[in-house]
């Protein structure tokens, strides 16, 4: 089942040519290690420990949502039954702690993912909370709101792979710190722009059906921006009802939905610029992680 949710094999266990994935966290947790002055095969184990947790949460998360496919394959859970899906989960977090308990500073690595964990579900709940609040009134979910689950549920584990990455490789509080909150911006921002994809992106490009985010009621940042504007009630109703997303999409970008996520994305990408200014990083590692973040936030919006 591990092998299933990491593309390498078919149900069943025959081989599969796997895409590989972006490798952003692996990424991450490398680099976080050479801005930290040690060699890039420190931060190995960390990548790896993070790509297990985030596959972990994926294998969880696809329960929890009812999603029936993942990149263009039956999700684990439908593969293989709910039950042997969370004990895969299971497994694979319980081989992300023992990766890095085995390293030298494992006892701090552990802590630092045991924070990030706790911030994951949190954001994970909120998500699942935000489904069943209005789309107006008092009740209704805020912006702020929305980038407080973001941070949670996306920027904490890219914050803890960078973070992690320094830890194995000896920084002190003042680096791991920064390139915890480079991370957790850097998730706000990769959120927000997969909502505008979401609505808007190519499907050739992201993969996902034109207006998929509509159709299914997400309530992502493009839409709780346009809320706040006059045709809260007539977008609410759309919503609401289901029909005509492609009206819907049209009237958030009118209500300024589009270019307000967009700008909420820049900051946060200007935060992480901030965060990285702090870090005591070689020329070669702060040019690559400011390639990540290019790669990251400015994919086709």
């Amino acid at each position: 089942m591990v092998a299933y949710s990491f593309g390498w094999c078919e149900v069943g266990g025959v081989p599969a040519v796997a895409s590989g994935g972006k490798g952003v966290r692996q990424a991450l947790a490398v680099l976080g290690a050479e801005a930290a002055g040690a060699p890039e095969r420190a931060g190995v184990a960390a990548a790896v420990a993070v790509e297990l947790v985030h596959t972990f949460s994926l294998l969880h998360d696809d329960i929890m949502d009812g999603d029936g496919d993942r990149r263009g394959r039956p999700t684990v859970w439908k593969a293989y039954g709910t039950g042997p899906a969370v004990l895969a989960g299971d497994a694979l977090f319980a081989l992300a702690v023992e990766t890095l308990a085995a390293e030298p500073g494992g006892a701090r690595a552990v802590r630092t993912l045991s924070v990030a964990l706790g911030d994951l579900v949190r954001g994970q709940a909120d998500d699942l909370l935000f489904a069943d609040r209005p789309w107006t009134g008092p009740q209704r979910v805020r912006p702020d709101e929305y980038r407080a689950m973001a941070e949670h549920k996306t920027g904490s584990l890219l914050g803890c792979a960078a973070a992690l990455g320094a830890v194995l490789g000896g920084a002190g509080p003042e680096t791991v710190g920064a390139l915890d909150r480079a991370g957790r911006h850097l998730g706000v921002a990769f959120q927000i722009v997969d909502d505008v994809l979401g609505i808007w992106g190519d499907p050739r490009v992201t993969g996902k059906p034109v207006h998929g985010d509509l159709r299914e009621g997400k309530k992502t940042f493009p839409v709780l921006a346009a809320l706040d504007s006059p045709a809260a009630g007539r977008i609410a109703g759309l919503l609401e009802s289901g029909d005509a997303p492609e009206t819907a999409a049209t009237l958030i970008e009118e209500a300024g939905g589009r270019s307000a996520a967009l700008a909420e994305a820049r900051r946060h990408i200007t935060a992480v610029e901030t965060a990285l200014a702090d870090v005591p990083s070689t020329t070669r590692a702060a040019h690559e992680l400011r390639s990540l973040l290019d790669y990251l936030v400015r994919r086709d919006v």
